[in-house]
């Protein structure tokens, strides 16, 4: 894997270049002008990536990039299985999707869908290993040709698979200017949704730089001041809720965001008050996120006299080992503000939303309210104390695996990660959790058995 994937998920992750010359004066890449609307405060388009198939109630795992909600994330099973029939098949459409001679439309579309639903429940990294060049030159020219909406976003999932399946160095380079260009010129707000995540995700694992990470946060920073308009989608909320969810999962690869978190923090608090709800907590799961990477251990050398009492955290349970934690930078000037409009949120009441997307309101933002009150509380963090252990019962959101595995996603940026591997992986996560070392290492964390994760 390449060296950044592996500085970013061992200890020493990427320094922003703001952080690391924080002592000079700030200077903002974000235009002067502040954003005039909010996105989605005058639409309530659906907040997918998906086309014809989510007009006809048929989402499906080959066009979607949604995880939909956090409650969805929680429960899940493996992707149906598939007869040994399927690696010849692959094969077949590999050569097909290469060789493009005489292809339809609706060939490809078909060939597109077949090879995306295979390597979502399937780990194939042996099959299409020695063929991604070819693959992503067959990839590109849908994608640039936008021939049709639906092959144009079959496309992008494929490719987005591909790099997952299996990563390569070269592969950011190739697909970096064509998709920006989807997402600048497109007159399809499904594709340039669509575009964001696969840009995002081929950051992520297809090689990019340590400055090319921070530029694509920034580039896509800029869509959602602008509520779309920096792409000419003005106040369309998929392609917002788009950038971001992949800002957020990109961040998680950033150890000091100290120089971009006020700014980004601005734009996030400003999308509370749209009127679409994936919008909103999608930037509130960012602020909670910022305001956890705010914090650091506490070294040894550090000069306890220097420092704010107010800005160390201990343990709740003093648990022996467990470091305490310093404010490292304010994220946001007027916190005292942000938290009553979280407070806000997390007790909506309104008609113009349905239960459930009240009940996902106020979950989302009773947590990310809880985190920014107190930094080191992660997603659906309980203050009661556990009586067999005497201690508090801390972040209980836990991932099923099966029927009796879990997943504890006890912080922010895990959360982060996991939404944006499901995003790509959808039915086929778990498969490609237990088989593929790429995905494992993006979230290396153990799958424990039910009743134990119950007790701890």
């Amino acid at each position: 894997m390449h060296d950044l994937r592996r500085q970013a998920l061992e200890s020493g992750k990427t320094v922003s270049r703001r952080a690391k010359s924080k002592n000079a004066s700030p200077a903002s890449s974000r235009p002067n002008s502040a954003p005039s609307s909010r996105a989605a405060s005058r639409s309530r388009a659906v907040s997918r990536a998906g086309s014809d198939d989510e007009e006809n109630g048929n989402l499906s795992d080959e066009t979607s990039f949604s995880t939909n909600s956090i409650d969805e994330l929680l429960t899940w099973e493996a992707s149906d299985p598939i007869t040994d029939a399927w690696r010849a098949d692959l094969a077949d459409r590999i050569q097909e999707l290469i060789d493009r001679k005489r292809s339809s439309v609706q060939g490809r579309e078909k060939c597109l869908a077949i090879y995306v639903r295979t390597l979502t429940a399937q780990y194939a990294e042996e099959d299409i290993r020695g063929k991604e060049s070819e693959l992503v030159i067959a990839f590109l020219k849908s994608i640039k040709a936008e021939t049709s909406e639906r092959e144009t976003i079959l496309a992008m999932k494929a490719l987005a698979m591909t790099v997952v399946t299996s990563p390569s160095d070269l592969i950011y380079e190739a697909v970096a200017s064509p998709l920006k260009r989807v997402i600048s010129d497109s007159n399809s707000v499904a594709s340039k949704a669509a575009a964001v995540h696969c840009l995002g995700t081929c950051t992520f694992f297809g090689g990019a730089s340590d400055d090319e990470i921070l530029d694509n946060m920034a580039y896509i920073l800029e869509i959602v001041a602008s509520d779309g308009g920096f792409i000419e989608a003005q106040d369309e909320p998929a392609p917002v809720v788009a950038a971001l969810e992949e800002w957020g999962s990109l961040s998680t690869l950033i150890d000091d965001l100290a120089g971009e978190s006020e700014e980004a923090a601005e734009y996030f608090v400003d999308q509370l008050s749209s009127s679409d709800p994936a919008v909103q907590i999608a930037a509130g799961e960012n602020i909670a996120l910022l305001y956890e990477k705010s914090y650091r251990p506490l070294a040894e050398d550090d000069g306890l006299a220097d420092l704010d009492e107010n800005d160390i955290i201990s343990d709740p349970d003093d648990i022996p080992g467990v470091p305490k934690l310093v404010k490292n930078y304010n994220v946001y000037r007027r916190t005292d503000i942000l938290k009553d409009t979280l407070s806000d949120l997390a007790t909506l009441n309104t008609r113009r939303l349905s239960k459930k997307e009240q009940k996902s309101l106020r979950t989302s933002f009773t947590d990310i309210l809880d985190s920014v009150e107190y930094p080191t509380h992660g997603p659906r963090y309980q203050n009661a104390i556990d009586h067999e252990t005497g201690k508090r019962y801390g972040s209980r959101m836990t991932v099923r695996i099966h029927k009796e595995g879990v997943m504890r996603i006890d912080k922010w940026w895990k959360l982060h990660r996991l939404q944006a591997l499901r995003r790509v992986l959808q039915s086929g996560f778990v498969t490609h959790y237990e088989r593929n070392p790429v995905v494992f290492e993006s979230l290396p964390i153990m799958i424990t058995n039910d009743r134990k994760a119950a007790r701890d």
